[in-house]
């Protein structure tokens, strides 16, 4: 899912960095910002800071690198009454008309090419589904995946041994000898996986969806080298399918076997441990949902039994085995549990927010994301768990500059850095164990790399998935689309948790006679954890 990310840091972190002003900030002045939470850090907050402060000839120095650094709205200048006190000045002026002079000519660019509406979604790209689209289209396709990778992609440095230049001559021949525009999605589904990265993906037609996406109403998972059932329909329980039993073979194929040779090829992961949640989690027994899928089982007691099982559409797959996004409850010992399994909205925080009340007189809080696969990060319930702002997040993205190319100087990147401050008279003291997995994804990840930059507190559980980052989404021919990762999220300190995943404190793995028996492995590991600090 595409992420939209809030981009934040204290007043009190950021003015730090930089020379002392001469006035400080009212108290009042400054409890209001930092009672909003979060806000971002930029070269244009700093005059206004300065401006407020009294000091004007910052002020405008900081203004002046902000509009060089691409700071363009000349009308949030007018309004902003930060800047008010600048107004008289000459230099004022002069910025002002640099400004305005630069906004004129963008409007004229773009109404002459860029922001033309052919320009960066062309409708060429965008044509009907065919059984088999032409060879012209599939080779526009594969050259259109191969642009936007090698502009936008941020995560070349990951993957050393991959020249993409070399990959798209590679699949050329491939693409053009494809017979089907099924074909084809697998062939491009293939060299995308050599990007190795979560967030880069070839996504199938509509028109496809129940061909490549469809599933049967079990989950199965890879626990201690055996392939599990973890859940199961109520209809597939009586067919004999039973949480425990252990996966032998796939459509006659040993099950590794099966996954080595049709599904780890095609699978976009930025770790081995995202790489194994999706062969054998997501993938295992995808396919048409024309085709039945016949297995090879062995139940509890070493007996070997043969099940033929349909799959089923996507969407009715979610509907019978999905989870709740957010589960909440009081667990033994005045424990606060709180499952949040998706960051698709902002739920998990809403509920937080509701039950802090109650949460507050617990003994310790449990954050469970072993199951989040990510949406739009959200770090609301982390303001609770601190006293004082604190960076959690740091990002960067590549940015193309054509003449520095043909200067023969090197690309270029931006980024910035995001904190958070503190609820005010909200704080929750008590132990905090976060539980994370390697199906933890995405925005999931923003969440716990945050949480283990504060210090905060323990995570348990198994090395997270290592892919975050925003997509950038575009057509393809034949009703196919794409994404390509374009931003890199790290560590505050500039440290990388994408390709590697967040290790946990304390390891923790799940077991196959705990999945037999019913017991959650990581949770009682957490609740032991907790009673070993006298809770």
């Amino acid at each position: 899912m595409k992420k939209f990310l809030l981009l934040v840091v204290p007043v009190l972190i950021y003015v730090a960095a930089f020379a002392q002003p001469q006035a400080s900030i009212s108290a009042k002045e400054l409890e209001k910002k930092l009672e909003e939470g979060v806000f971002e850090i930029s070269l244009y907050n700093t005059a206004c800071y300065f401006a407020l402060a009294g000091n004007k000839k910052l002020a405008l120095n900081y203004l002046r690198k902000a509009i060089d650094d691409g700071f363009n709205s000349s009308k949030t200048m007018l309004e902003d009454s930060d800047l008010k006190s600048l107004h008289s000045e000459k230099d004022w002026a002069l910025l002002l008309q640099k400004i305005q002079e630069r906004e004129a000519m963008k409007t004229k660019e773009n109404e002459q090419f860029f922001n033309k509406p052919d320009f960066w979604e062309s409708r060429f790209f965008k044509t009907a589904y065919r059984e088999d689209i032409s060879e012209e289209e599939k080779v526009a396709g594969l050259s259109r995946f191969w642009s936007e990778a090698k502009y936008n992609f941020v995560n070349f440095d990951l993957i050393p041994g991959i020249n993409i230049d070399s990959l798209y001559f590679e699949y050329l021949p491939k693409v053009k000898n494809t017979k089907s525009t099924l074909e084809y999605y697998r062939v491009l589904t293939e060299m995308c996986a050599r990007l190795k990265d979560g967030h880069t993906n070839i996504i199938a037609p509509k028109e496809l969806m129940e061909e490549v996406y469809a599933r049967p109403l079990i989950r199965t998972r890879l626990i201690e080298d055996k392939v599990l059932i973890v859940q199961s329909d109520p209809e597939m329980q009586k067919k004999g399918l039973k949480v425990g039993m252990e996966v032998l073979t796939v459509n006659g194929l040993p099950v590794k076997e099966y996954a080595a040779k049709f599904i780890t090829p095609y699978e976009s992961a930025s770790t081995s441990q995202d790489l194994v949640v999706r062969s054998f989690d997501y993938a295992l027994l995808a396919g048409s949902v024309k085709q039945p899928v016949y297995l090879k089982l062995k139940d509890l007691k070493g007996n070997i039994s043969d099940q033929t099982i349909s799959r089923v559409s996507p969407s009715e797959r979610s509907k019978k085995l999905g989870s709740a996004p957010v589960e909440y409850k009081i667990l033994p010992g005045n424990v606060s549990y709180l499952a949040i399994n998706s960051f698709a909205t902002d739920t998990g925080s809403r509920v937080f927010k509701e039950k802090y009340p109650e949460i507050s007189q617990s003994k310790a809080l449990i954050i469970d994301l072993r199951n989040n696969g990510g949406g739009s990060s959200d770090w609301q319930i982390l303001r609770y768990l601190i006293r004082e702002p604190q960076l959690v997040h740091k990002m960067y993205t590549r940015q193309y500059t054509a003449s520095f190319r043909a200067w023969g100087r090197l690309q270029d990147t931006w980024g910035n850095s995001n904190g958070i401050a503190p609820v005010k008279d909200q704080l929750f003291s008590k132990p905090v164990i976060l539980l994370i997995s390697a199906r933890t994804f995405s925005a999931a990840e923003d969440f716990a790399a945050a949480f283990k930059s504060l210090n905060r507190g323990l995570i348990m559980g198994e090395s997270s998935g290592g892919s975050t980052g925003q997509p950038l989404g575009f057509q393809l021919p034949g009703g196919l689309s794409a994404r390509v990762c374009t931003k890199r999220d790290q560590y505050p300190d500039g440290s990388d948790f994408v390709g590697k995943g967040i290790a946990p404190d304390i390891v923790v793995l799940p077991v196959v006679s705990d999945i037999r028996n019913g017991t959650d492995t990581q949770l009682e590991a957490a609740l032991k954890e907790l009673r070993k600090q006298n809770l």
